[in-house]
């Protein structure tokens, strides 16, 4: 049963196409269809949604094409160099604009023995504070619920639950009788999480079926301070491996210590060559084109930001210093070690000199420092510390000819894109945001620091593009104990609400 049992159409009745609602009846409808969305959240979340499992793809398509048909909703599987992908259509009058919708609805691989649940596919409703979490009843939502209680399990905040809070908004306009102001098109992907290396090829392929006037992204963070907002831009990405050799194959370390060469000491200078004790990247030409003016900087820093309160969250005592504030970190690219490798650790570590360690990087990239750019500037800073850059394993012959061998394997994943704050797609969601949320209740972001796969839809499409940020930004994303707080779905519903009303001139 719903919080209330039914809201009367005569409210709510729309005599034409985008006639916006207020603020009270998006609220009323939030209110009163919130359980059931959390519901249908509850049973998306069962589906395990690897994209490197077709299975896994397969059954989530079918989830998508029911819920989408439920709504009215056309449905096509379109395939992309053997990928698929889904496609969902409502053409409600052909002179209305037509608004694309990017869901993302794979997540990131699981360790199960990480997470506080039996099952990270498997939701469960908790209440928390800062120093604990303790399960609650589902059927606790159906008396009171609190905006802090959160839903734990994997995709529930990236990007399921924005998902849900997109679909489930259609369905309360369809059993509301209430029109949407425009024409819509939504594109699901099932191999973000992979780096949608199939997706620049598959809005080229589809250029004419996904046309649309303008691009809504439902993914992505909202920042410290969890207030709602609407985001102007992404970062790109690239990512590198390196692979520092060392003898052919391990060494006791006791009968070859002092005589053996240790590839980790190798690694490990020219990793703290690269970056400064400060955060900033040592390596030529890094940061090179990036030049924020005042007037840029001003515009930035209108996001709040408590420096204490983020520091104080996060467990460390400074941050590091590429911009004076957060925002402005941002908008710089990035370099970060993801991941170190070599030998072993805890209960199987050896006494031995390891054959190779590796290093995963990645980059994050703004419009200013394209990926094949920054690659190279690496490539040039590791030759000039002394390495022989293979695309291979070393030969026998590498290895009595150079001292020191390093493998790079190098991979392009999606690129940076920004949509001016003034531009006619700001003007339309700020509008919204008035309408479902109120003046002041949000804030309009420049740039996310993460990454998202659109910018193939603003190249080819010719569209801007915006994204919509409904989940918590301590939402653990990526990692084990991921979560979706209810205050913030409720949030994202309203936002939809308001989005899906107001009309696109």
């Amino acid at each position: 049963m719903r919080i209330i049992a039914t809201i009367a159409l005569s409210l709510f009745l729309l005599p034409s196409f985008g006639q916006s609602l207020k603020k009270e009846e998006i609220t009323k409808l939030a209110d009163a269809y919130l359980v059931e969305g959390v519901n249908t959240l509850r049973d998306f979340l069962a589906l395990s949604n690897l994209g490197s499992i077709p299975s896994d793809i397969d059954q989530n398509i079918k989830w998508c094409e029911e819920e989408f048909g439920s709504l009215d909703f056309k449905t096509s599987v379109l395939i992309s160099d053997g990928v698929k992908y889904l496609l969902a259509e409502r053409t409600l009058d052909q002179t209305l604009p037509t608004v694309l919708v990017y869901l993302q609805i794979d997540g990131q691989p699981v360790d199960a023995s990480k997470w506080f649940q039996t099952n990270p596919f498997t939701a469960v409703l908790k209440n928390c504070d800062r120093a604990d979490c303790h399960e609650i009843d589902w059927n606790a939502l159906r008396k009171d619920w609190d905006p802090n209680w959160r839903i734990f399990a994997r995709s529930a905040s990236d990007s399921k639950g924005p998902a849900v809070a997109f679909i489930q908004s259609l369905r309360i306009f369809r059993q509301e009788n209430i029109p949407t102001a425009f024409n819509i098109k939504v594109i699901m992907d099932f191999q973000e999480e992979l780096g949608s290396p199939t997706l620049p090829s598959l809005v080229a392929q589809y250029r004419d079926l996904l046309a649309s006037d303008v691009i809504l992204i439902m993914d992505g963070t909202r920042p410290p301070g969890n207030i709602p907002n609407i985001t102007f831009g992404a970062r790109g990405i690239a990512t590198l491996k390196l692979t520092v050799f060392g003898p052919r194959n391990d060494m006791h370390s006791g009968q070859y210590g002092n005589f053996t060469p240790n590839p980790v000491f190798a690694l490990s200078h020219l990793l703290a060559s690269m970056k400064d004790e400060n955060g900033l990247v040592l390596i030529p030409g890094f940061y090179e084109g990036v030049n924020l003016s005042s007037q840029q900087k001003e515009l930035i820093n209108k996001v709040p930001e408590d420096r204490t309160e983020m520091l104080e969250s996060m467990g460390i005592f400074q941050p590091e210093m590429v911009g004076d504030t957060y925002q402005e970190s941002l908008q710089y690219p990035s370099f970060n070690v993801r991941g170190l490798q070599a030998g072993w650790v805890d209960e199987e570590v050896r006494t031995i000199i390891p054959s190779k360690a590796i290093a995963e990087i990645d980059m994050r990239l703004v419009t200013e420092t394209p990926a094949e750019r920054q690659i190279q500037l690496v490539k040039d800073h590791i030759e000039g510390r002394g390495f022989k850059i293979l695309d291979s394993l070393p030969t026998d012959a590498e290895r009595k000819q150079f001292p020191k061998l390093i493998r790079l394997e190098s991979r392009i994943g999606s690129k940076p894109f920004k949509t001016p704050l003034d531009s006619p797609i700001g003007i339309w969601l700020r509008l919204a945001m008035d309408q479902s949320l109120g003046e002041g209740a949000y804030i309009s972001m420049q740039a996310t620091g993460g990454s998202q796969p659109i910018e193939p839809f603003i190249s080819t499409l010719g569209i801007p593009a915006v994204s919509v940020r409904i989940s918590n930004p301590d939402s653990n994303i990526h990692a084990p104990n991921e979560n979706l707080r209810i205050g913030n779905f409720h949030e994202g519903l309203k936002m939809c609400l308001g989005i899906l009303t107001q009309p696109y001139e």
